[in-house]
């Protein structure tokens, strides 16, 4: 166990080198796509700022469409009573039939920690949510928020540790994003009908502006250089420990098991662990 527990974490440092030494720049790889001004890109293009007030939030997308990749970008939430906001960093195709693969941070009052909402769209199908508290204040520094995308599989990462993987059961009937190409969108949006405790809790405008920050964004893709163990990656017995671990003591909500709405998703017949 030690042996594997030493590759598991020498592969997850070797990546976050490999991260860290391709690192994006935002005017190079991505357009603010709306928000009148309140997305800003600052430091030289390494960090990128979204703003929400009254009038109106803001959101970029990158310039490329990937097929297949590792994604990953670094986030500072809003801190306060961020009630009513939607932060989100996520990809997605166009179209009714478009496939999704989805972080969603859902604010909350002051004090309270933030909701992790996570769903994966396939041929314009979703309803596979499931959701988590995160172990750390996302609102204090940045962290590293990840999206692996390969033909066998999808994991979704937090600090390199798994909180979810979607797998492809196409041998069962299941639609698996494989051949649409996809483009990174995030924005900071208003949703108080819905982000906070169902729409329970407003948005207090009163703190306004809500502003959040990205940077270090990365894609390593087929055409990029270096390490291509993504096209296969999949969860070694130590990682399988840590996806365990994170959904027996932080998970919210599954799909799987919501017995109110009887889900009929052949894939929650086959694993825990999507």
């Amino acid at each position: 166990m030690a042996n594997r527990v030493s590759i598991t974490l020498l592969v997850s440092l070797f990546v976050s080198s490999l991260l860290a030494a391709s690192a994006g720049n935002f005017y190079r790889d991505v357009d603010i796509t709306w928000g009148d001004g309140r997305g800003k890109i600052l430091r030289r293009g390494n960090t990128l700022s979204l703003s929400l007030d009254k009038t109106s939030g803001s959101g970029f997308q990158s310039k490329r469409a990937y097929l297949f990749g590792r994604f990953d970008v670094q986030m500072k939430l809003v801190p306060g009573n961020s009630a009513g906001t939607v932060t989100t960093f996520y990809l997605t195709s166009q179209g009714n039939k478009h496939d999704e693969i989805d972080f969603e941070f859902l604010g909350n009052q002051s004090g309270n920690p933030y909701t992790l909402h996570t769903n994966v769209y396939t041929q314009g199908q979703g309803n596979r949510e499931q959701e988590f508290r995160l172990w750390f204040d996302p609102t204090l520094k940045f962290h590293t928020y990840s999206i692996l995308w390969n033909p066998q599989r999808i994991i979704i990462l937090v600090d390199n540790i798994p909180i979810r993987v979607f797998s492809n059961l196409e041998s069962i009937g299941v639609p698996y994003p494989k051949n649409q190409a996809m483009k990174i969108q995030a924005s900071l949006w208003d949703a108080e009908d819905w982000a906070t405790q169902g729409g329970k809790v407003k948005t207090d405008w009163s703190m306004a502006p809500f502003t959040a920050y990205y940077r270090n964004f990365s894609a390593l893709t087929t055409d990029s250089s270096g390490f291509k163990g993504w096209l296969t990656q999949d969860l070694d017995v130590h990682g399988r420990k840590l996806l365990r671990w994170v959904q027996k003591y932080y998970m919210l909500y599954n799909y799987c098991a919501d017995r109110r709405r009887r889900f009929s998703h052949r894939e929650c017949t086959r694993s825990r662990f999507l």
